[in-house]
């Protein structure tokens, strides 16, 4: 599979994921989350895998091999994730991290993949005896990455004495608009709510042409970061159902029609009448296995981790948890976003365009943050109440 077709896959994966988590996960409230991350924690837990376990997770990832994920990875991070504000682009932050207990070294040919294709940091520690401290340093861990926008992504009571293995991921992003709305602008508008009602919330506004596309029962917004010297170009996202109450099907369209997010995005800019979209600030966090289960990733949740320790008690490795936090801040400067997930090991006996047109975005829409030369999702998320941080 060469990269663009591991790049659709990984997509298809992300609008799975999205689908589970904003229909069902959080249908009340607004949530951002970062596919991404998740998907390089499970090729980390899927490297250390044999077996039926392995099998359930390539498909699941909609992979053929461990090499085809590591290589994906390893382009990911080289051809997307690199850190682009030197040369006046976004600044990028990723992040691998491995926490094993130091009686269960990893195994040589795991460690090799874990240092080299994830570039991960790995740390001996004692679960046995602290893990409450180890739990501290990886939330410190994960803070330092995000720029301090992520504070815990491991809960309290979620890493105990029976804990043997963490691996966690960390992304932040920080992108200017390639035009910046002018804040003098912004005004207070009504925002309907799912129940009926409104709030009252600031919205940005702008008259200069703007990368939109009108479909059937929605319509697409496009805004561009700034770019570097170098080729990428990252973009926002909205994705605005025509009806107030359209939102849970549009994401139901989206991420069941195969090739739908190629087909339905904005290429050209048009001239715009009444344009609003809301200022939104998100912190959102979920413990995503069940979500996992329901799409059919179990195996994991009960062994086959036998790749992973340099120990016969390696037999007994299942995935406990998997826990992800995201938060998203949106205003007229451009957007800032951070993203970790952490995976939580321990042992088994332990349990059209057209002239002109509006685009209002003042009932519930759904947004995503893409990078366009590779087509690479890093963040997807919906509004439901911009009045609603958290």
């Amino acid at each position: 599979m060469d990269f663009r077709q591991s790049i659709s896959s990984q997509t298809s994966f992300s609008l799975e994921i999205a689908k589970n988590v904003l229909l069902n996960e959080a249908k009340d409230s607004n949530i951002v989350f970062s596919p991404l991350s998740i998907h390089v924690v499970l090729s980390l837990i899927a490297a250390g895998s044999k077996g039926p376990t392995l099998d359930q997770m390539l498909s699941f990832l909609r992979s053929k091999s461990n090499g085809e994920l590591n290589s994906f990875a390893s382009e990911i991070v080289s051809k997307v994730l690199t850190d682009g504000s030197q040369s006046g682009g976004p600044r990028l932050s990723f992040a691998n991290g491995v926490w094993m207990d130091k009686s269960l070294p990893l195994k040589a040919s795991f460690k090799e993949i874990v240092d080299k294709v994830y570039k991960a940091v790995s740390m001996p520690v004692d679960f046995q005896a602290k893990a409450v401290e180890v739990a501290n340093e990886v939330n410190l861990w994960a803070e330092k990455e995000t720029n301090g926008l992520i504070k815990e992504v491991l809960p309290p009571g979620s890493v105990d004495s029976s804990t043997r293995l963490i691996f966690a991921n960390a992304l932040y992003f920080k992108g200017a608009w390639n035009e910046n709305f002018d804040a003098s602008k912004t005004k207070d508008y009504d925002f309907y709510l799912l129940d009926g009602s409104s709030v009252h919330v600031p919205f940005m506004t702008s008259k200069k042409k703007q990368y939109v596309l009108a479909c059937d029962g929605f319509k697409v917004l496009r805004l561009p970061y700034k770019q570097g010297e170098d080729k990428r170009c990252f973009s926002m996202y909205f994705f605005l159902p025509d009806a107030k109450h359209g939102l849970p099907g549009l994401v139901e369209k989206v991420s069941s029609e195969l090739g739908f997010l190629d087909r339905h995005l904005p290429s050209e800019a048009v001239k715009v009448g009444d344009f609003r979209i809301p200022r939104f600030k998100i912190s959102f966090g979920f413990e995503s296995s069940e979500v996992l289960k329901g799409l059919g990733l179990v195996l994991p949740f009960s062994g086959g981790l036998t790749e992973t320790v340099d120990s016969p008690l390696g037999q007994n490795l299942f995935v406990s948890s998997i826990f992800h936090k995201s938060f998203i801040e949106v205003n007229e400067e451009g957007t800032e976003a951070a993203a970790a997930s952490a995976a939580v090991m321990t042992f088994e006996f332990m349990r059209l365009p057209i002239n002109v047109i509006d685009f209002v975005a003042d009932h519930p829409f759904m947004y995503l943050i893409r990078e366009e030369m590779t087509g690479v999702v890093l963040f997807i998320g919906h509004v439901l109440n911009p009045l609603q941080a958290a």
